[in-house]
């Protein structure tokens, strides 16, 4: 399957559309709804946003008009056209203060804090690492098809803090672009989860990938053929009997992976609202104990992830490199608290 996103009007000017995406299917794909397959492919558009777009006759397969229930055959071009344009993806630099840990020529590391967003986005155009990027530095490269994003390799979510590499020549981004597509880049993540682990280390290899109900979710696949192959390895740090600080090493690095897998294994991120973590689901009934969770909620407004260390080969000295980072305090002071009412009560 490949994805275009082209800023092309179509040449026969029919109706004026633009088109925004252009997506051919596999040599094998199997039978599958047009709205389904959309929905997996197209990011931040609902199925109801999709069936709209096919009854107005802006999703096309093979250049012909389809019905809402059409099954995408093997190697359907399909193409989705607006009477708009889509977005440039110019990105407006902005003097954002970034938290470098180190720089040279070729590279350097950023511990993004959390309610940033990495790359300009729908519903966030503004105020990413990305616009502070481009502020700071000039003629970041850019990743084949992946126009607006800068010196970006990776990428973390808005509410997860931590450690980012970006790379500021072509040199660099190729390496580096590599060492990710290999697996080989050394993370690792820690994290608050509701209750404790058992065993205490292990690893989850389930696949992950869009929920067919909500994009905006990643869901675990473990038997269906659907998903991507997604690997964490996790390991408990501290037992707070409710809760624990577990320390996550990704072997890939597929999107919410850490998220949707500690979900799926029944141990959701502490107030991680999308994936269930913003309730206590572990403990007491009595008021004082949830007055504590709300109170430590309150702390952390966000889930309690953070990426604490990033290793790879450097791409100019081929020397490997590893970087660490210091838990943020909102992250320390939950940590604390736990530590002081499991103490007490």
């Amino acid at each position: 399957m490949s994805l275009e996103k082209d800023f092309v009007e179509d040449e026969d000017g029919e109706e004026g559309l633009f088109e925004h995406h252009r997506i051919v299917a596999d040599a094998k794909q199997g039978l599958l709804r047009i709205d389904k397959f959309l929905m997996a492919r197209l990011p931040n558009v609902t199925r109801t946003k999709i069936q709209h777009g096919i009854h107005e006759g802006f999703v096309k397969v093979n250049d012909n008009p389809i019905k809402p229930n059409y099954k995408v055959h093997p190697d359907d071009v399909i193409t989705v056209s607006f009477p708009e344009p889509p977005r440039d993806t110019d990105v407006l630099p902005e003097n954002i203060p970034l938290n470098i840990v180190y720089e040279d020529e070729y590279l350097l590391i950023v511990n993004k804090s959390a309610g940033m967003v990495v790359h300009p986005a729908y519903q966030n155009w503004s105020g990413t690492l990305v616009n502070a990027l481009t502020y700071h530095f000039q003629n970041l490269p850019e990743m084949p098809g992946n126009d607006g994003r800068p010196g970006l390799v990776h990428r973390i979510d808005k509410d997860t803090s931590g450690l980012l590499v970006i790379a500021k020549t072509e040199k660099a981004m190729t390496s580096l672009a590599k060492q990710f597509y290999d697996h080989s880049i050394q993370r690792t993540y820690q994290a608050i989860i509701w209750g404790v682990p058992d065993p205490a280390e292990g690893t989850i290899n389930v696949n992950v990938g869009r929920s067919l109900k909500d994009r905006r979710v990643t869901t675990a696949f473990p038997e269906a053929d659907f998903g991507r192959t997604a690997i964490t390895h996790y390991k408990l740090i501290q037992d707070f009997r409710y809760v624990s600080l577990i320390q996550c090493r990704l072997e890939t690095g597929r999107t919410h992976q850490i998220r949707a897998h500690m979900k799926y294994i029944g141990h959701p991120i502490f107030n991680d609202a999308t994936y269930g973590g913003n309730e206590a689901l572990k403990g007491t009934i009595f008021s004082k104990y949830k007055q504590f969770v709300d109170n430590c909620f309150k702390v952390i407004p966000r889930q309690a992830l953070h990426a604490k260390t990033l290793g790879f080969i450097h791409p100019a000295t081929n020397k490997f490199m590893q970087f660490d980072s210091e838990l943020p305090p909102d992250f320390k002071e939950v940590i604390e608290k736990w530590e002081n009412y499991v103490k007490y009560n």
